[in-house]
């Protein structure tokens, strides 16, 4: 077990993933029944350097939660290459742990044992799984809860038992898909701020899929913008907020406005700010804000 690093800022070393000119096609059938080509995604190229929080933000169906699989190795891109540390992705490994929307515990275990199911399979002793879990339990704040069973939680604990159970068994990279988008407003900007903190705390390298531009936003380094038919990364855009982040200085913040209004501009397929000052006017704080906040 690797120990907890402070984050240095998100700078880390360039190409711990790289998508290099990736494409996947599907085979369906038209209104008439014949077969043809859908292109799902085309030309995706991405670096993500090590330890960085990257956010991936989209319209539904533009290829995220595709191109997260692939990262995850549970799908194969069509064309392309796609690497980890200059070794090709070509299946699941536990240098890739996974969130996903739906929290996927198992009932029958307690919080504890959920924790501890990676490490089982890493063929872990008894009392090192055990003192693991605890661990990561006590660093989502649910150490207290570790005998409980996953229906006795509420929503957004079931979500840190996700988050924990992903670390326990000290995973290089950490891919969130919509995690938390089935848990209400105020737990939502709750687990946002947990999950800094825990990031800050372990330095993992973060790719994190959502609808949201308010999330995508206020968590990443740099925020990835992908478009539909086909899908594919419109533009980059790094996120030059001070940290550590709460949601009370930042999502106020003139410059929050900001990049979310150049992040909205870009899903709306219309021409990107030129540029995001570092300071603004005040009275030009309204004109800032997009009516939209997520898609």
């Amino acid at each position: 077990m690797s120990a907890y690093h402070k984050h240095d800022g998100g700078g880390g070393i360039a190409g711990k993933i790289v998508a290099r000119d990736i494409g996947q096609v599907y085979q369906v059938k038209n209104a008439n029944g014949a077969s043809e080509e859908f292109v799902a995604l085309k030309d995706v190229n991405l670096e993500v350097r090590r330890g960085e929080f990257l956010a991936i933000v989209g319209p539904s169906g533009c290829g995220k939660s595709t191109f997260l699989d692939m990262i995850a190795g549970l799908a194969h891109p069509s064309s392309g290459e796609l690497s980890i540390d200059d070794r090709p992705i070509t299946g699941p490994a536990l240098d890739r742990g996974i969130v996903l929307q739906g929290y996927a515990l198992f009932p029958w275990r307690t919080v504890r044992e959920n924790v501890e199911f990676g490490l089982e399979i890493k063929k872990l002793p008894k009392g090192e799984r055990r003192e693991i879990a605890l661990r990561y339990l006590e660093l989502v704040g649910l150490a207290d809860f570790a005998e409980r069973y996953p229906h006795e939680l509420s929503g957004g604990m079931k979500q840190r038992v996700a988050i924990a159970r992903a670390l326990a068994y000290d995973p290089e990279v950490l891919l969130m898909d919509e995690p938390f988008a089935a848990v209400d407003a105020q737990t939502r900007e709750n687990l946002h701020e947990e999950l800094l903190r825990i990031w800050e705390e372990t330095h993992k390298t973060i790719i994190f899929v959502t609808h949201s531009i308010d999330e995508a936003v206020f968590l990443a380094d740099r925020v990835a913008v992908m478009t539909v038919n086909p899908g594919t990364i419109k533009e980059i855009v790094d996120i030059h907020l001070p940290r550590p982040r709460s949601n009370a200085a930042i999502r106020s913040s003139v410059e929050f406005g900001w990049i979310r209004h150049k992040v909205w501009e870009l899903l709306q397929n219309g021409e990107p700010v030129v540029a995001v000052p570092q300071r603004l006017p005040a009275q030009n704080v309204a004109e800032a804000i997009s009516p939209s906040a997520a898609l």
